[in-house]
């Protein structure tokens, strides 16, 4: 209910017009301004006695900063890109070697000795069954493992070790008279 003595409810503020931002407040740059920033580069890629401010000119930079911030920007992607590629290179790789370790241990393995196979008589049909060794199997495992641990290396999914240090260092020095260091 509305007594009239309430004071004014301010209106909600309408945002500004202006760059998009994302969640960390970057600016995102707009489809032309990648143009923009993309003819920038080849204009130094194909001109490299090119001055900023000349491209700044050409493309219609406010001033030669921020064309170099356009071109550095570029360079930027395609290192990004690059490493991206490096890495998907890696992990197909890795991929390669953890399918073989998995055939590796979904094979069966049998123990041989001086060259023979070593077998033992099943108690209820007394038939001869190959025994089984378990060796490449666990061995296949720890490669798994091994393999995921560069995984993780790999797309950085671990976190940086942390060490705390705390308590003090006493030293105590026998022998010698307090006094006598003073």
């Amino acid at each position: 209910m509305n007594t009239g003595n309430e004071p004014p409810v301010p209106a909600e503020p309408t945002p500004q017009p202006g760059p998009a931002r994302d969640s960390r407040g970057n600016y995102i740059p707009t489809q032309a301004a990648a143009e923009r920033a993309a003819t920038a580069a080849r204009l130094k890629a194909e001109n490299p006695r090119m001055t900023y401010q000349q491209i700044a000119d050409a493309v219609g930079y406010g001033n030669k900063g921020e064309a170099w911030r356009a071109v550095e920007k570029c360079r930027k992607a395609v290192l990004q890109q690059a490493g991206a590629e490096l890495i998907a290179s890696e992990a197909a790789q890795l991929d390669d070697m953890f399918v073989a370790a998995m055939q590796v241990l979904e094979r069966d393995h049998v123990v041989v000795s001086h060259g023979r196979v070593i077998t033992m008589a099943d108690p209820e049909t007394q038939a001869e069954t190959p025994l089984l060794d378990d060796g490449p199997k666990l061995a296949a495992l720890r490669e798994m493992r091994a393999i995921r641990e560069s995984y993780r290396k790999l797309l950085g999914i671990d976190q940086p070790t942390q060490v705390a240090v705390s308590g003090s260092v006493r030293y105590e020095v026998v022998g010698v008279d307090p006094e006598d260091l003073t």
